[in-house]
């Protein structure tokens, strides 16, 4: 919980000031409105998100599930760029609040107050060769971090409630002014509706709760398919965290509304982005608000480097798999080195401000929020439960809202993850292009009567006869035999096969063009007089070629392979390859083929004709 809490409680920072900021006197209300938001949407989302993603993966990958080939794929990348947004501004905006804790501070030099961008720079630099020296996520740290930082917010919350108690005249003083700006309780009602969206920071935390279920322990009985206890574990987890931040934001809200001048919240006041931190100051004395300002600095350059930790997750965890990311990517440092330098870029044009991107933040957090809940939508739809249904889609549609609303008053946030979005797909594609010769098949498994086939074939090389299935042409046959027929008497005359009664006939079905990398199950059946090899895989080349390398390996000789050319544009072709897994298919196995093996004496033999 405290792993997820440097990311989750660290807003309590600047939430209670960007609270106030936004909803003004009625920030309280608003922050009741959040909490209700967080116990009864987010929290019932992600619980259910944990029960059918319980190894990590998230709600990112329950959409890849649900919307299967290029559809699935292209809103796990449009994702991946909000995601991309979540994590890279909560680095910057968390980095830039420390630094407003930290130049505020009655002890730091005045001179150096007016280097807010230099300082921020530093601290994420100091991120990034941390990372680069190797970092590993301590739990003990997490929690030595969490537990001071809430116990010094909670006397600071206390210190504030009880003299809100002890003075009753801020509380009427608030109600009055309430009633006299808002004489309507419905305009008070829509003002608060309307401002939510703005406090959407306090939502924040929850993708992370679901992110670290493999740390969480399983119970003796538990199967791989469904650890029940980290499942029950992590429920509990993620509603503990949720119930402590709620007490926490109303409580911070009330106290920091009634008890600090609305000036002081403005761009330059001294409430600006560290409202508890004034109180600790101003209600406990300047030694008490050091360590709180050291502690709040603490983790909120923790909460970065939560944030950094789930970028070099979530990267190489769906990119490369897709085929979609440069092999440098799996490699943490070039990844440590671009992310910093993009945090770099967001710290300079934003001038290191907190509340020039909380919309951004908003932004990627209701995304991710929003993406979860229509997941789970689609999820219960699917597995027929109407009424539960019916309630997630009223909580997707509140999420909907949210994030409509914080796009439209703030578009920078939106402007920022469409930068990142169009940066994901761009290089995704250009890398899955230049990836394309590659071979994907990761194992080859051949059934019994595959392999009986193929032995029966040796010590002679195995010649194998490349087929496209027809199944109409199949369906009006007399005996089903026919198109096999034909074939072989086709690839007698155009490539004069020295023995056709010893060759095999390989048929390939494409099924979900969108993977990159797979798994190959081949089949041998007999179809009357002819052998055939049936296989499945996402591109028909790569999965040639990695039959025949895997023949070779068994055979100790090459296999041939027999083709015919495809008539139609050869630029057409390839985009099918790309695209479809079909097209051109002689040239782009043997083009596999001379990448995989350079030694042409034991590459597989292509023959075209």
């Amino acid at each position: 919980m405290c792993l997820t809490g440097v990311d989750y409680f660290s807003t309590l920072g600047y939430q209670p000031a960007i609270a106030a900021l936004a909803a003004g006197i009625l920030s309280p209300l608003a922050t009741i409105v959040l909490v209700l938001v967080t116990l009864f949407g987010a929290l019932p989302v992600y619980r259910r998100v944990a029960e059918e993603s319980p190894h990590g993966e998230g709600s990112i990958a329950m959409l890849k599930r649900l919307l299967p080939f290029w559809r699935g794929k292209i809103v796990v990348l449009v994702l991946l760029g909000f995601a991309a947004t979540d994590f890279m501004i909560t680095m910057t905006l968390s980095a830039a609040d420390a630094t407003a804790h930290l130049v505020e501070n009655p002890l730091f030099p005045r001179a150096l107050e007016d280097n807010r961008v230099s300082i921020t720079l530093v601290l994420l630099a100091v991120l990034g060769g941390v990372f680069l020296a190797g970092f590993t996520e301590a739990i003990s740290i997490a929690v030595v971090v969490v537990a001071v930082y809430l116990g010094l917010n909670a006397v600071v919350v206390a210190t504030g409630l009880w003299q809100v108690v002890t003075t009753p005249e801020l509380f009427l003083d608030w109600t009055r002014l309430l009633v006299a700006q808002y004489p309507d309780p419905l305009l008070m009602v829509a003002v608060v509706l309307l401002v939510f969206p703005k406090l959407a920071l306090g939502l924040s935390g929850f993708e992370t709760g679901v992110a670290v279920m493999p740390l969480v322990e399983c119970d003796p009985d538990d199967t791989e398919e469904r650890p029940l206890g980290r499942i029950r574990r992590t429920k509990k987890l993620l509603t503990t965290a949720a119930l402590i931040m709620s007490g926490f934001l109303i409580t911070s809200s009330l106290i920091t509304t009634l008890l600090i001048p609305a000036p002081e919240f403005q761009s330059g006041g001294a409430a600006n982005g560290r409202a508890l931190a004034y109180l600790a100051h101003g209600h406990l004395g300047n030694w008490f608000g050091t360590a709180y300002d050291i502690s709040t600095i603490v983790i909120l350059w923790f909460a970065g480097a939560s944030a950094m930790a789930g970028l070099l997750n979530l990267v190489p965890r769906y990119l490369p798999r897709y085929g979609m990311a440069p092999r440098w990517a799996q490699a943490v440092r070039p990844l440590v080195l671009v992310f910093t330098t993009i945090a770099f870029l967001i710290t300079i044009l934003f001038d290191a401000d907190v509340d020039a991107q909380g919309g951004a933040y908003a932004t990627g957090v209701l995304v991710l929020i929003t993406s979860a809940a229509v997941a789970v939508t689609l999820s219960t739809r699917r597995q027929g439960r109407p009424r539960t249904t019916v309630a997630f889609t009223v909580i997707s549609a509140v999420f909907v809202y949210a994030t409509i609303a914080n796009i439209v008053e703030r578009p920078e946030g939106v402007k920022i993850a469409s930068c990142f979005i169009a940066a994901v797909i761009v290089v995704s594609f250009l890398s899955r292009a230049i990836r394309a010769f590659e071979l994907r098949v990761t194992d080859v498994h051949l059934d019994e009567t595959a392999e009986r086939f193929i032995r029966e074939l040796s010590p002679g090389p195995v010649r194998l006869i490349a087929h496209e299935p027809h199944p109409e042409r199949r369906a009006r046959a007399r005996d089903g035999h026919e198109e096999y027929r034909d074939k072989i008497a086709e690839e007698l005359a155009g490539h004069h096969l020295p023995d056709p009664d010893k060759t095999l006939i390989l048929e390939v079905e494409v099924t979900d063009p969108s993977d990159f990398e797979t798994e190959l199950h081949v089949r041998g059946e007999q179809r009357g007089p002819f052998r055939v090899l049936r296989v499945s895989g996402p591109a028909v080349p790569n999965a040639i070629a990695a039959l025949m390398l895997h023949i070779r390996d068994m055979t100790g000789v090459p296999p041939h392979i027999y083709f015919d050319w495809t008539e139609g544009n050869p630029v057409k072709h390839l985009l099918r390859y790309l695209f479809f897994g079909d097209g051109e298919v002689a040239p782009v196995t043997r083009e596999i083929l001379r990448g995989a093996e350079p030694d042409p004496r034991r590459r597989p033999v292509v023959h075209v004709g």
